[in-house]
């Protein structure tokens, strides 16, 4: 199993360039489906099939398994299977009629405008670690990059003069993010006073070309950021479970509010399908707002 499962991680990787985060993802669900026919002492890959995944998709779900995380077992697994047939290790297909759990759509969670104002405020621009943490934020904001398009900045990727970036999205489909006025200042800073005293604690700091440094001088990672952004949370006492992807929700919700258009947010965010991207077409408290007092005849 170990051997199908390395197989499969090294696809997902060279040929599907998935991230390290997806290719983490997919060998922790599979991890535990491994697991379970361990118990059940079923033979790999010959009893792959329809009763084994159906047995382990009830289980998990008489261990309260939320139906959002089943079907994102179920994903990884019908991927695995099906790198298995390509490859002339399985036969049996009885699983593809296995159907995903419904589930229900869930509003992303964002923050408001005076909301998003007090977050960006909250770090000390006094200090290198406070630039570089006031240039993230804004970043997030202005571009609406994932946390992971985000870490993988390069300097070279970066033009502040046209105030634009280069980011590599899922996929590894590359596409040009726009950064605003606030967002290029930051970045300014950041670059002529504060990265270069992060970039001393790298004794190879002439060859880091991240654009994102952590406290020893080298690439910042994803849980980095994450934390970076809880900890200003925190001190503006925000609501709890906001995160970097919810500042990128943040972002398509105001343009959308604004008027822009939902083929442009679609763009700007590197959708593939449209209605990825219908989800921010929620009603705010603003606009209920607005239109409560413009109709009622008791506003």
């Amino acid at each position: 199993m170990v051997d199908f499962l390395g197989s499969f991680l090294t696809f997902l990787q060279v040929e599907k360039n998935a991230s390290p985060h997806t290719i983490r993802n997919y060998a922790e669900d599979l991890g535990k489906f491994f697991q379970f026919l361990e118990k059940e002492g079923a033979s790999f890959p010959q009893d792959l099939d329809y009763l084994a995944i159906r047995h382990f998709l009830a289980l998990m779900q008489a261990h309260g398994y939320e139906r959002r995380t089943i079907a994102r077992k179920l994903a990884a697994i019908r991927s695995f299977l099906r790198h298995l047939n390509r490859e002339g290790y399985l036969a049996d297909t009885s699983w593809t009629t296995i159907s995903t759990p419904r589930i229900g759509k869930k509003l992303p969670k964002f923050l408001y405008v005076d909301e998003v104002f007090r977050l960006l405020a909250a770090p000390d621009s006094q200090t290198p670690a406070g630039l570089r943490d006031v240039a993230i934020l804004e970043f997030l904001y202005s571009s609406g990059v994932r946390v992971s398009e985000l870490v993988a900045l390069e300097l070279q990727s970066l033009d502040l003069n046209r105030g634009q970036a280069i980011v590599m999205g899922k996929g590894g489909c590359e596409r040009l993010v726009h950064l605003g006025r606030f967002a290029r200042r930051s970045l300014l800073a950041y670059l002529e006073q504060g990265r270069p005293e992060i970039l001393r604690k790298n004794a190879d700091g002439d060859r880091e070309g991240a654009l994102w440094l952590n406290k020893y001088g080298t690439r910042l990672s994803d849980r980095g950021v994450r934390r970076i952004v809880e900890k200003y949370v925190r001190q503006v006492s925000l609501a709890k479970g906001i995160s970097p992807h919810s500042i990128r929700h943040s972002f398509a919700t105001h343009l959308l509010n604004a008027g822009a258009d939902l083929r442009v947010v679609q763009e700007l965010l590197g959708h593939v399908n449209i209605s990825t991207t219908q989800i921010y077409t929620h009603i705010t408290r603003d606009q209920l707002k607005e239109v409560y007092n413009g109709a009622h005849p008791r506003a």
